[in-house]
C-alpha cells in the first residue's frame, strides 16, 4: 500500500454494549488482550459478567481454529440478542480517560493503513498470525490500538473538536477496576469531521501500543483478494492522541523466563555483569534500579530475593551488540537484554513459550515464582527516545515500552462487514 502524506481517520458505526442488557459497563470491559494476565486474569473477567469482552479477544478452546470460530459465533450471537448494538450513523468518537492528575483525551476512528504510521518495535510472527486469524473469522476490530502524534498542543484543529465535544453529555461513562474513569462521545457534525480531517492530513503517528494489531491490519489487507483502498479492511480501529496536549505515560515491560531457574541465571552471568543482592523488597529494588546509571536490571525468582545487574563487561557488549545501529539504540536496556543476556549469556530461544512479557511488576514476580523461573525487571524508555529512533526507521526490541493509559477494551467495537468509508 502506497503511503500518503498525512493521516486519514474515518468515521464508523460503533458497535457498543446495550447498557440495559449487561450488569454494568465496568463488568464487561477488559484491558487490551496482551495485558490480561493469564490464566487468572481471564477467569476473573469471565466471571465478572457473562458478556465480558474477554470472551471475544481471548477465547479459549482446544485449538486455534476452534477459538477463532468461537469468538466469531459469540459476536454473532451477542449481536442477534441485542447485547451489542450499532450506533445509528458513522462517527468519530472522543474518548477520555482520567485518574487523579492523569487526563488523556483522543479520537477513536478507522485509520487508513496508507498513512505515515511509525512502528518502534518488532513483532512476534506467531502473535500476528493468531490475531489475523481471529480478526478474519470475526470480521471485526475488537479493540483500538494506541497511536500518538505531535500537534501544536493548543486547542486548534482536532484538539478544538475534542475540547468542544467534552462539554456535552457523553454516550457512556464508567470507572474500571484500575480506578480510571472513562467517557465516550460521538462526533458526527460535518464541520467537526472536516476540521479533524484537515488537521490530521498534516500529521504522522507513532505506534504507542498495538504493534501486533497494526501488523495484523496490514497482513489482512494484503491477503484480501482484490482489496482496494475503499475497502473497510484498508483501515483499522485506533485511538489517536495528541501527546503535545496530553503526554502519554511510559512504563517498562518485564520479561519472565519460565525455564531459567534463578540460581542458573546468576551462575551463568560469571563476570558478564556486576551482581549485587538487594534487601528491602520489591519497591526498594525498583527504586535502586531507577537510580542506577548505565544498563541495569533486577533479577528475581519470587517476592523475597532480588539481585541488581549492572556494569556489563564492555568487551561482551562490543561482541554481542550490532554495530550498524545508532548509538542510542545500542545503549538501550532492551537491546542489551536481548542481544547480550538472552541471546549470548543465557541462550534463551526467542519463542513465546520461553519468554513472557508482562506489564505489571507484581504479576511478573508472581509468575516467575509459580514456574520456578526468573523475572527480569526493566526500566522505561522515554517517549522522545522512542520517537527519534522511529523517525530514523530504527525499531527497538519488541515489547520495549508500555505507553498508557491504554484504552479500555469493550467500550466501542468496529465490525468490518457493516462498515463503509
Amino acid at each position: 500500500m502506497t503511503s500518503t502524506d498525512g493521516l486519514r481517520l474515518l468515521p464508523f458505526r460503533g458497535l457498543r454494549y446495550a447498557p440495559d442488557r449487561v450488569s454494568s459497563l465496568t463488568a464487561v470491559t477488559s484491558p487490551p488482550y496482551d495485558v490480561v494476565v493469564r490464566p487468572d486474569g481471564v477467569r476473573h473477567l469471565e466471571t465478572a459478567d457473562p458478556y465480558n469482552i474477554v470472551r471475544l479477544i481471548l477465547p479459549h478452546a482446544a485449538d486455534p481454529a476452534t477459538r477463532h470460530r468461537q469468538a466469531a459465533d459469540t459476536l454473532s450471537r451477542w449481536r442477534a440478542e441485542g447485547i451489542l448494538t450499532h450506533d445509528d450513523r458513522p462517527a468519530l468518537y472522543v474518548y477520555e480517560q482520567r485518574s487523579g492528575e492523569v487526563l488523556q483525551r483522543g479520537l477513536i476512528g478507522a485509520l487508513c493503513l496508507d498513512g505515515p504510521v511509525l512502528p518502534h518495535e518488532g513483532v512476534i510472527p506467531e502473535v500476528v498470525a493468531d490475531r489475523a486469524a481471529l480478526m478474519r473469522a470475526a470480521a471485526a476490530n475488537f479493540e483500538p490500538l494506541l497511536l500518538s502524534y505531535r500537534g501544536k498542543g493548543t486547542a486548534t484543529g482536532a484538539t478544538a473538536v475534542i475540547e468542544r465535544t467534552v462539554l456535552g453529555s457523553p454516550l457512556l461513562a464508567t470507572t474500571t477496576e484500575d480506578g480510571f474513569a472513562h467517557r465516550l462521545w460521538a462526533v458526527t457534525d460535518p464541520a467537526d469531521l472536516a476540521a479533524v480531517e484537515d488537521d490530521l492530513s498534516h500529521r504522522q503517528a507513532l505506534i504507542a501500543d498495538g504493534h501486533h494489531r497494526w501488523a495484523t491490519y496490514q497482513r489482512l489487507y494484503e491477503q484480501l483478494p482484490g482489496a482496494t483502498p475503499s475497502s473497510p479492511w484498508a483501515s483499522g480501529l485506533v485511538l489517536l492522541v495528541d501527546t503535545a496536549r496530553y503526554p502519554l505515560q511510559v512504563r517498562a515491560i518485564h520479561r519472565v523466563l519460565p525455564h531459567l531457574p534463578p540460581a542458573k541465571a546468576l551462575a551463568d552471568l560469571s563476570g558478564a555483569f556486576r551482581v549485587r543482592a538487594l534487601s528491602g523488597g520489591l519497591s526498594t529494588a525498583l527504586e535502586t534500579l531507577e537510580r542506577t546509571p548505565g544498563n541495569a536490571f533486577v533479577l528475581t525468582g519470587g517476592p523475597d530475593t532480588f539481585h541488581l545487574l549492572d556494569r556489563p563487561d564492555p568487551e561482551l557488549l562490543d561482541r554481542t551488540i550490532r554495530k550498524d545501529r545508532p548509538e542510542t539504540w545500542r545503549q538501550l536496556d532492551a537491546t542489551v537484554l536481548h542481544a547480550t543476556l538472552l541471546d549470548s549469556v543465557w541462550r534463551i530461544p526467542d519463542h513465546p513459550s520461553d519468554i513472557g512479557y508482562l506489564h505489571h511488576t507484581e504479576a511478573a514476580v508472581e509468575q516467575a515464582a509459580r514456574h520456578g523461573g526468573t523475572a527480569v525487571l526493566m526500566r522505561a524508555t522515554s517517549e522522545e527516545t522512542v520517537r527519534q529512533l522511529a523517525l530514523q526507521g530504527v525499531t527497538m526490541p519488541r515489547k520495549s515500552t508500555s505507553f498508557g493509559p491504554k484504552p479500555a477494551t469493550g467500550l466501542v467495537l468496529r465490525t468490518l462487514e457493516d462498515d463503509t468509508p
